[in-house]
């Protein structure tokens, strides 16, 4: 020990600067509230003066004879270094992620392989710091959790390059899952973001309108729904020229007639087949079971075509509680921002006091699926807390097709794309 200490303080113009340059760069991280910067001078002290991690393991050192142990220990630098790093990146800066459901088909399809900038929106502090690295929330093979709850840290976000806006497409851990698992914990979801903190949501006739105007097209947004082919005759259609050549995947027979979700686009180019009669959008007119769709109440008679409208809770905002709306808010003041609530005929008790009103804590918004007859979504499950968000979908850096053959697998038309 006390040879490295000399070896360390024998070298004082290289610890000086490196003292310069901690000071300035954490002088540099607070102004721009960029807390997840600051380890990069205890990596850069490691690398300097301590090296207690071969961070430059790769290089060439001059040959000498080798130990059996010597070699064992760099295999583990190598190995412990790569998990570091990895796990840095995965937590402050961006993480992969794949499409496994079909609800953001045509932006985004199933086999996708997305990276996610958590920076974006300002990285979260692990509220489960202890936890095996790179994985979720279970050990793969094994299906063991792969955390611990022995500490918890509360809820933080680092500074971002900015905020979750309307239309962005956001990875988030999904509010509705019941297994106890912490929000960093939960599954993973990717939806559109359509609504914003404050913004006014309404679906009329399957159509989107926020803030009394319809939504506005997003270049590259593909949106698409359901709809009812009735054939001429005997016609049929061809499943294989519906896919290779329109991309069609989501094919299904009713009877003589055909039920397909289409784009805009495919819909233009499937109504001039000939053997078509006629082609008919499939809009819920009836009530939906209120089990199901959000808020889970027998007195709002929603679905997933005609639905609100409603006003997605803005943090420091106050809402007019009664007891017709008190189904729309109770997840969030119960079990998103921590309240006890009680509601005893027209008499709403938050934390045993009674009240007309509620002021929020945080942030929601409102995610939908461009898949729109085909996706569970905030008109299921609600609003999702700001707490809940991961980041934002950057780009598809691998798509793999299960349905094709051999190199066509791969969609290669998909590489390195942008997700709009």
């Amino acid at each position: 020990m006390q040879k490295k200490l000399e070896k360390i303080f024998g070298k004082s113009l290289k610890l000086t600067l490196f003292i310069v340059f901690t000071i300035i760069w954490s002088l540099f991280v607070y102004l721009i509230k960029g807390e997840w910067l600051y380890f990069v001078p205890i990596i850069l002290a490691d690398v300097l003066f301590f090296e207690t991690i071969s961070w430059q393991f790769w290089k060439k050192k001059e040959k000498k004879k080798k130990s059996k142990k010597s070699e064992i220990k760099s295999w583990i630098d190598a190995i412990l270094f790569a998990v570091i790093a990895a796990t840095l990146l995965r937590t402050f800066l961006i993480e992969a992620y794949t499409i496994p459901t079909p609800s953001m088909e045509k932006s985004m399809l199933v086999g996708d392989f997305l990276f996610v900038s958590k920076v974006a929106y300002g990285p979260r502090v692990p509220m489960t710091p202890l936890a095996v690295p790179l994985v979720h929330h279970t050990i793969p093979i094994f299906g063991l959790k792969s955390y611990s709850e022995a500490i918890k840290i509360p809820y933080h976000r680092m500074k971002g390059l900015g905020h979750v806006k309307r239309n962005d497409c956001v990875v988030f851990n999904w509010p509705a899952e019941e297994l106890g698992r912490p929000i960093d914990k939960k599954e993973n979801y990717v939806k559109r973001c359509v609504g914003i903190a404050g913004d006014t949501i309404e679906i009329n006739g399957s159509f989107l309108y926020v803030n009394n105007k319809p939504q506005d097209s997003v270049f590259g947004m593909k949106k698409q729904w359901s709809y009812k082919v009735e054939m001429k005759g005997n016609a049929s259609l061809n499943k294989k020229i519906l896919y290779e050549k329109y991309d069609i995947t989501e094919v299904r027979r009713y009877g003589k007639d055909w039920i397909l979700n289409l784009t805009e686009f495919n819909l233009n180019e499937i109504s001039k087949f000939k053997n078509i009669k006629k082609i008919t959008k499939l809009i819920s007119e009836s009530e939906n079971d209120h089990r199901i769709m959000f808020p889970q109440d027998k007195k709002y008679k929603w679905n997933s075509d005609n639905f609100g409208p409603l006003v997605v809770p803005k943090k420091g905002e106050y809402i007019q509680l009664n007891s017709n709306n008190i189904a729309i808010y109770k997840t969030i003041i119960e079990r998103y921002e921590r309240n006890t609530l009680k509601v005893e005929g027209d008499s709403i008790f938050i934390n045993n006091i009674l009240t007309n009103k509620y002021k929020f804590k945080m942030n929601y918004f409102w995610m939908m699926g461009d898949n729109r007859h085909n996706s569970a979504d905030s008109r299921m499950w609600g609003f999702v807390p700001e707490n809940h968000i991961v980041g934002k979908a950057l780009f598809v850096w691998m798509s793999w097709d299960k349905n094709a053959k051999g190199l066509k697998k791969i969609r290669w038309n998909r590489l390195f794309t942008s997700v709009k």
